[in-house]
């Protein structure tokens, strides 16, 4: 199993100066790869990460029946200045006019994503059975919304020897669907389910990030009708059948704010390409007023830290509000900044498990509940930690970039799920860091 090391002397030991470049979003592409399912075909998703959960997600449609090639320029022969620029590929998925419909467990168990194939499945085949998904431990995220608005749609739901059934004998019919959360998960499925389904479909109180409106663009694209993108309630007019298209998946704004907080933790002058400020206003708002200075630029936007910022609270709440992805990236900030933090977690209730890897760095911090208040530390201390999500690993990284010392980020496959080549795009920009076995640790 691989880890990250990283070397470090300090905060501000070693600025980063240079240009990132963002590439298309995992929570969006993945969705996408999902919707192909919809329309017999060949469909082109391009600005398609280079990250394992798109492999997973391929090999998960092949297995339904599809013919998937994941194509991404070879990485071997880019030199680490090529790294800053846009290398993201494309899937090109051949969906059969007759699918299957199980997902099967030994691919769900590793990519909670893969949930996304429930309403495609039901809308397209009037059945599914898909194993009950994995993917990060960050707290519950049950599925009640999803399997309640199949049914309302007129499905028969219920779970099976570890695995969510559905079935539509009598077909699906359109109805009035209201969401208790605005579950990004359950609002994707719902949405792909409406699209085929005959007559009018409402869902209220909908998930508004910017990867729901890149799935309704591609979903309208394909022919689908679809009112109220970017708003809390979608209404859907179910048409007879959709068809294949090439969509862009639009681009990452939790890897742009990664890089955010990655300029705000170790200082300098950097360059995010392809990420849209308007995507992380409250993020590169809150980053401004703790001392950070931030611009949007024609590529996407600069933050430049040449100090010790100050400490600021973080809400974590639904788009628009604070991203729970980006949670421990701030608490990371937070333990070496200037002051006090109040850190609140309303979105995944085991998010805070990060703390626990953050103390062993030395981090001045306690949790209560879903409330974490961080004192600032000039400094951290190297150690071994240990990544147990996508965030998680990354922003451990990050905070071995500001502590004396060595920190060994172990079980980095985490952190290739959600970040294209990240140790190397980091050593590109000066950051001593390196991946190594942990039979060399």
């Amino acid at each position: 199993m691989e880890g990250f090391r990283v070397t470090s002397q300090g905060p501000l030991s070693h600025p980063l100066h240079g240009s990132v470049h963002v590439g298309g979003a995992k929570n969006s592409a993945l969705k996408l790869m999902a919707a192909a399912l919809l329309a017999p075909g060949r469909t082109v998703v391009t600005n398609v990460p280079d990250i394992l959960d798109v492999e997973v997600m391929a090999r998960l449609l092949e297995k339904l029946g599809c013919t998937v090639v994941v194509e991404h320029p070879d990485v071997a022969e880019i030199s680490t200045a090529a790294l800053t620029r846009n290398i993201s590929g494309r899937a090109v998925i051949d969906v059969p006019e007759e699918l299957g419909h199980e997902a099967p467990y030994d691919l769900v168990r590793r990519l909670r994503a893969s949930i996304s194939v429930l309403g495609p499945l039901v809308a397209r085949c009037g059945r599914a059975r898909v194993a009950l998904p994995g993917g990060d431990n960050i707290g519950s995220r049950g599925l009640d919304m999803h399997m309640t608005g199949l049914t309302e749609l007129g499905a028969s739901m219920h779970i099976e020897h570890g695995y969510v059934v559905a079935e539509a004998g009598e077909g699906l019919r359109g109805a009035n669907l209201w969401l208790d959360f605005p579950s990004v998960g359950a609002t994707e499925n719902l949405l792909m389910a409406a699209v085929l389904t005959p007559g009018t479909t409402m869902i209220d109180n909908v998930a508004r990030e910017p990867e729901i409106i890149d799935l309704c663009e591609m979903l309208v694209e394909m022919g689908a009708r679809i009112d109220g993108i970017g708003s809390s309630t979608l209404t859907v007019e179910g048409v007879d059948r959709l068809s294949p298209v090439e969509h862009a998946t639009v681009s990452d704004r939790i890897v742009a704010g990664t890089w955010a907080f990655a300029a705000g933790i170790a200082g300098g002058d950097l360059t995010v390409c392809g990420g849209r400020a308007h995507h992380l206003d409250i993020v590169l708002d809150k980053l401004a007023a703790a001392g950070a200075q931030v611009g949007v630029t024609d590529e996407g936007f600069r933050v430049h830290v040449d100090r010790r910022l100050e400490s600021f609270d973080v809400v974590t709440l639904p788009y628009p509000g604070f991203p729970t992805d980006l949670q421990p990236f701030a608490m990371a900030l937070a333990a070496v900044s200037d002051g006090t933090a109040m850190i609140t977690e309303n979105v995944f209730e085991s998010r805070f498990m990060f703390a626990q890897e953050l103390a062993r760095l030395g981090a001045d911090l306690r949790t209560d509940g879903h409330h974490a208040v961080v004192r600032g530390r000039s400094e951290l201390s190297g150690a071994p930690v240990v990544a147990h999500d996508i965030r998680a690993g990354a922003a451990l990284v990050l905070a071995g970039m500001a502590a004396q010392g060595t920190t060994v980020v172990a079980e980095s496959q985490h952190i290739d799920r959600g970040y294209p080549h990240f140790a190397e795009v980091l050593g590109g920009l000066g950051v001593d860091i390196g991946r190594v076995e942990l039979e060399d640790l």
